[in-house]
Parts: structure tokens; C-alpha cells; sequence
């Protein structure tokens, strides 16, 4: 109570959101951006970028980088530092300060590949110094990419202790990569939360009018995303070449996506589909408006993973409303379990992928909702908040008896 006897307004949760900058373009950089805005909906939040994360030449996206493909961004009142490179020299210059100007409660810390290790173990350190509860919330165990390097393993997991002796709490989008962590790394249940993946409505608001059965004579399927060797794009690719000609002639196959870690094979078999005619191939990063014309001009995405803990795609196509086909692999299967457009299929099997293309052209103009929300996904990290002490509360979500970590499963 104040001095007058009116009740005080307990202050704003301070949220620190760590994840990939716009420099290096990726889908960590728009969950980072859709996760911030977010949480500023309901509480104070910055947000500490990792600007160069690795040197250029072995980025896989190299030619891009710098360039500018996005239209989305931190919302206003959003304080943001960009950011930190890989080297650090300057770029922590204004780090220190910055830290101390935004006096986060709390810092989240998105994890998706080594390159920025040491990064967080420097920034967790400098944050717990400073009385805050640290988070990391896992998009992969490991980038599928660096799980093939025997050499970053094996520093991944011998650096990855001194991180961990600095985190309070782990978050999850599956009950799949909960599974994974305690594989990898013994973390007790406890103390890792499933909180679900926001939708990516940021692809909706195209100037391109939605395709249907009645502005196009021929069915729009749509893979997107970039064309790796567990994104399955070949096996696609030959369930498409497999259709009887009558059959394929009523589809028509676009593919967007950027070659990562030389994977050119789906490439080579583009090229000698007997159906060729029907295939469009967009080799390459997209820009944000770009995105929105495909998902609208699309009838169906089709996302043939062969492993996967999750898919930014396939939360845009449960977005837009579109049917989806997808693998049940990894985390999918959760992440669309309660999606009413998604069919899954077996992963590396041409024959059922095409069986579900032949559906596919029941449901062309069938549209659902998508059962995903920012406000849950927030609310979820709010519980974990609690369950940590963690100073100060969250509109909406009034401060109240702390919760275990696990309870917000």
C-alpha cells in the first residue's frame, strides 16, 4: 500500500530476448522479432541481436548477407541492440551499458546453432551478475548442418556445460525435443516447459488475390523453405514425377527455397521430371512480400521433412489456412496435431506422399483455422516466470503463488 493507502501498480516484468539478427536472415531472426513483439504486448522488452554469426564465407547463405529481405520488424517501444558479433572487438562495446539501461528481470536466449555459444555464456554470465533468472528456449539439440562436423559436436557439448551452469529454466516446442534434450544433455523434466510455437501470420496481407478453383484452372502446390538434406524435397519431388500425366497436369509444383550445405540432388531432379512443364523453381531467399504472393497464390503446401523438432513453414501454411501435407517426424506431428488441414504421411515414401496429393484435390478450396496464438506462447513463458521468482508481472497475468516450471505443460 502507498503512503495515501491506495494500492500500488505492480511494476512490468523487464523481458530480454536474445536471437539471430536481420544481417543473417533466417527463421530464427523472424521468431525472435514475432516472440519480442509479443512479449512488449504485455510487458517491457529488449532484445539483444547476434549480428555476425559466423565469418561470411562459410555462411551458407553468404551472397545474401547484409542484404535486406525483410519487411517485418520490432515493434515500437521494442529497445533493441544490434548487436553482437562473432569476434565481439566493438560490437560489446555499448553491451555493458545497454544491460544496464534495460535491467532485464529475465532474459531469454534462443538457441539454435553453436556459432553463438560462447556469446551466450558471456551474456548469461553478465545477466545473472546483474540478479536476472536466464532462459533458453531450444529450436534445435544442434543445427542439422553442424551435427555433421564431428569437430563442432564435440565443442558443442563441451562448451555447452558452462551455459548450462548459468540456466535457470529450458523451454520447448514438443514434447519430441524435451526427449532430445534429455538425451543429449540428462536435463531433468522439471525443468524444461513445452510452450507452443506462435503462428507466422506475418506471410498473410498479400496484394495477390488468394488462388482458387475459380481463378485458376490448376491445382498450386507450394514447398518452401530452404532445401537441405532433411527437408525431403526429393522425395517430393519424385512423388510428383510419379503421377500419371492426366494426373499431374491438373497441379502446378512451385518451389521457393535457398541450397543449403550443397544439397543440389532435388535440383538435378527437377531438371529430369517428365513433368518438368509443371514445376516452377525459385532457387533462392525470398523477400517478406514475395513470401506473401506464393502463400497466396498457394492451394496446398506440401513439407516432406525427413526429420524435424520444427518448421516455420508449416506454421506459415497453418497461418494462411492452406491444407497441408506433411511428414510425421520429430515435433510436426505437435505441432500440427490440433490443425484440422494438416494430413500426414510417412516420411521418405514417394508413393503415400502422392496418394496425399491425389486427395489433396478434394480439398482444394477448404480453408481452417489455426489453432496457435502469441498470447498462449506468452502466457506459457509468463508461468515459467513465476516459477523462476522472477520480479514484477505481466498484463493479463497477475502475480500470484509461483508455479513449478513444469506446471505450464
Amino acid at each position: 500500500m502507498t503512503q495515501a493507502g491506495r494500492p500500488q501498480t505492480p511494476r512490468r516484468t523487464r523481458v530480454l530476448v536474445v536471437g539471430s539478427g536481420w544481417r543473417f536472415t533466417s527463421g530464427i531472426s523472424y521468431y525472435t522479432c514475432r516472440l519480442a513483439n509479443a512479449f512488449a504486448e504485455q510487458t517491457t522488452t529488449s532484445v539483444v541481436l547476434m549480428r555476425r554469426l559466423v565469418p561470411r564465407f562459410l555462411y551458407p547463405g553468404r551472397a545474401r548477407v547484409g542484404s535486406v529481405v525483410h519487411d517485418l520488424d520490432y515493434a515500437q517501444g521494442v529497445d533493441v541492440f544490434d548487436g553482437v558479433d562473432w569476434y565481439w572487438g566493438n560490437s560489446t562495446r555499448g553491451l555493458r551499458a545497454f544491460l544496464d539501461r534495460t535491467a532485464p528481470d529475465v532474459v531469454v536466449l534462443q538457441w539454435w546453432t553453436g556459432a553463438v555459444l560462447h556469446s551466450y555464456i558471456l551474456l548469461a554470465g553478465l545477466l545473472r551478475a546483474r540478479g536476472a533468472r536466464v532462459v533458453v528456449e531450444w529450436h534445435e539439440v544442434q543445427d542439422t548442418g553442424e551435427a555433421r562436423i564431428p569437430g563442432a559436436v564435440r565443442y558443442v557439448r563441451w562448451a555447452m556445460k558452462a551455459l548450462l551452469r548459468r540456466v535457470d529454466a529450458h523451454v520447448v516446442h514438443s514434447e519430441f525435443d524435451r526427449d532430445l534434450l534429455r538425451q543429449a544433455y540428462g536435463l531433468d523434466d522439471r525443468s524444461v516447459t513445452i510452450v507452443p510455437h506462435g503462428p507466422y501470420d506475418h506471410v498473410l496481407e498479400s496484394s495477390t488475390p488468394r488462388s482458387t478453383s475459380e481463378t485458376a484452372p490448376e491445382m498450386q502446390l507450394l514447398f518452401f523453405g530452404t532445401i537441405r538434406p532433411y527437408k525431403g524435397l526429393e522425395d517430393l519431388v519424385a512423388a510428383f514425377s510419379a503421377l500419371p500425366r492426366d494426373l499431374a497436369e491438373q497441379f502446378r509444383l512451385t518451389i521457393v527455397g535457398e541450397t543449403w550445405e550443397g544439397w543440389t540432388q532435388p535440383l538435378r531432379d527437377v531438371e529430369t521430371s517428365p513433368h518438368r512443364d509443371r514445376i516452377e523453381l525459385v532457387n533462392r531467399y525470398v523477400t517478406d512480400a514475395e513470401v506473401r504472393d506464393h502463400f497466396a497464390a498457394a492451394d496446398a503446401v506440401v513439407l516432406p521433412y525427413r526429420r524435424s523438432s520444427s518448421s516455420g513453414p508449416l506454421q506459415m501454411a497453418m497461418s494462411a489456412g492452406l491444407p497441408v501435407v506433411v511428414t510425421s517426424v520429430g515435433g510436426l506431428v505437435e505441432a500440427a496435431a490440433d490443425y484440422e488441414g494438416a494430413e500426414f504421411v510417412p516420411p521418405r515414401d514417394p508413393r503415400a506422399l502422392g496418394d496425399a496429393l491425389r486427395n489433396l484435390l478434394r480439398r482444394r478450396d477448404e480453408r481452417y483455422a489455426d489453432p496457435h496464438s502469441w498470447a498462449t506462447s506468452v502466457s506459457r513463458f509468463d508461468q515459467v516466470f513465476q516459477g523462476l521468482g522472477v520480479n514484477g508481472t505481466m498484463a493479463g497475468t497477475p502475480a500470484g503463488d509461483p508455479l513449478s516450471a513444469n506446471s505450464a505443460n
